[in-house]
């Protein structure tokens, strides 16, 4: 399997509209924590994001990350724009000059990524923040594809390794973040970043199921 230019670009494009959709809803969820500026954010770092695209339509996969980095570290503001954006900047170095990416590539973006946002965030997981999403699904897809499962399988149980990671954070008192203030009146609310962490990994899927 080998995702190319062409489709992480067209993750991107899903990742934008997955958060216009739920822009109002993630908006909700950090009213409850935070905020109540995560979708708003979300929606208006990726739309920038999108008017940039075509301008790195026909380069490799690391500038066309590095681009969704940046822009994001620029434009959206809270925690969401500098994590989101390290995350993408850190899998951006990694694929460098790539043109296509297979399955190996693809699995050492998203730990690269992980490990940015370990080390911008300085969360870990059990924190209730989108760590407790994406470590858990990041952790399944290279488990679930060194032990046999195809690409695609392996990805569908991180996305649902995720969805358990997001609900998970429901139970969760927040120790990092705005939510932190809350004290345990942050303990009932699902966490947003959470949240917009496994809308990204659903595009991720969808796009590679696409083929």
């Amino acid at each position: 399997m080998q995702m190319t230019a062409e489709q992480v670009i067209r993750f991107i494009e899903e990742v934008a509209a997955q958060v216009r959709d739920q822009r109002d809803y993630l908006t909700q969820l950090d009213a409850a924590i935070g905020d109540a500026d995560h979708g708003a954010n979300l929606d208006r770092g990726f739309s920038t994001v999108l008017t940039r695209l075509p301008g790195v339509a026909d380069k490799d996969i690391g500038t066309i990350l590095k681009t969704v980095g940046t822009t994001l570290v620029s434009t959206v503001g809270g925690a969401s724009g500098p994590l989101y954006g390290t995350a993408f900047l850190r899998a951006s170095a990694v694929v460098t000059n790539r043109t296509a990416l297979d399955e190996v590539a693809i699995i050492g973006a998203l730990e690269a990524a992980l490990e940015g946002l370990h080390a911008r965030g300085k969360a870990q997981r059990g924190e209730k923040t989108m760590i407790d999403a994406i470590a858990p699904g990041v952790e399944t897809l290279k488990q679930a594809y060194a032990a046999g499962d195809s690409f695609v399988v392996a990805l569908q149980k991180a996305v649902a390794a995720t969805a358990a990671g997001m609900q998970a954070t429901i139970d969760m008192l927040a120790t990092k973040g705005r939510a932190s203030y809350l004290g345990e009146r942050s303990v009932g609310h699902q966490d947003p970043g959470a949240t917009s962490a496994h809308l990204m990994a659903q595009a991720l899927l969808r796009v590679i199921e696409r083929g």
